[in-house]
């Protein structure tokens, strides 16, 4: 039998809550629901009016993962979704993830959280950047982190303050509170950036996607600022052996990492570390901390 939850008033069902979701550690689908009623207030924020897509892999990171923006067939009337018309389908529409039983329905599908850079209503017009640090191996996140801390320091000199997050995977993710501006210019000094990190480390840093170029160097993906691309959303779990979390991390983590094991967080670590900084990322929501491009 099902067991029925009631979240905020809403019922919900929850299937599956002794599915094995990650072989590395025997983690359980109901110990991915019971992480994220537990991170609810952090990751809320991070989700709220911005369309979310999913990435699903109900059977763990080894069955089948499919990759969805629109809403899923069965979504209940009262989760929120917002207009995001595309080329393909002027009509198309995304969710919104708003509440906690919003939430934790979603989580109940089994998905990694993916937003943009904009908000609804403000499609194309970001405020944020985002720089994705990917490694090519045999570079690890260590090499991501030596990069961060380039990207760090020529932000800075053009007035922007950077925040970091590990990717949940292999690499890093650097995002800067923005002033509202339009996706093609934040796409633009993005790249700028990135490519002048290759030019001053061309031994450590590559601004193309071409899988050729990148063994042993750091890809510095600036693509993710397009008004079309998402990002993993601070705090999800996503589909990997391990429940890794794409969580944040202070940049004297970064400053001290010289193995790619230190920057691993998995799901039990996220909530005493909540505890300990709270969201590191909470300064992405102060208008006082966000910058205007140069």
């Amino acid at each position: 039998m099902t067991p029925i939850t009631e979240v905020e008033g809403r019922r919900l069902a929850l299937s599956n809550l002794d599915k094995v979701l990650h072989p590395a550690t025997g983690t359980t689908k109901g110990e991915l629901l019971h992480y994220y009623a537990t991170v609810g207030d952090a990751i809320l924020p991070h989700l709220r009016d911005r369309p979310v897509s999913f990435l699903r892999y109900p059977d763990g990171p080894d069955g089948q993962l499919f990759f969805t923006k629109n809403p899923p067939p069965g979504t209940p009337a009262w989760v929120k979704t917002t207009p995001v018309p595309r080329s393909e389908d002027p009509r198309a529409r995304q969710v919104m993830i708003q509440d906690l039983a919003s939430l934790m329905w979603a989580a109940n599908l089994v998905v990694e959280f993916h937003t943009p850079q904009w908000r609804a209503g403000s499609q194309a017009v970001a405020d944020r950047l985002v720089f994705d640090l990917d490694p090519g191996p045999p570079a690890t996140v260590v090499e991501c982190c030596r990069v961060a801390l380039w990207l760090r320091e020529r932000l800075a000199a053009d007035g922007l303050e950077a925040f970091a997050k590990t990717s949940g995977a292999k690499g890093l993710h650097l995002l800067v509170p923005l002033e509202p501006t339009p996706s093609e210019q934040v796409s633009a000094y993005a790249k700028q950036l990135a490519v002048r990190a290759e030019a001053d480390h061309p031994d450590l840093v590559v601004h193309r996607m071409a899988r050729a170029l990148r063994p042993g160097k750091v890809f510095v993906d600036h693509s993710q600022n397009a008004a079309a691309k998402t990002t993993a959303t601070p705090y999800t779990l996503r589909a990997r052996p391990l429940p890794a979390v794409s969580a944040p991390v202070t940049w004297e983590e970064v400053e001290g990492c010289d193995k790619p094991e230190r920057l691993v967080l998995l799901m039990g670590d996220i909530a005493p570390r909540l505890e300990r900084y709270g969201d590191l990322l909470g300064p992405l929501f102060d208008p006082a901390r966000a910058g205007g491009l140069p």
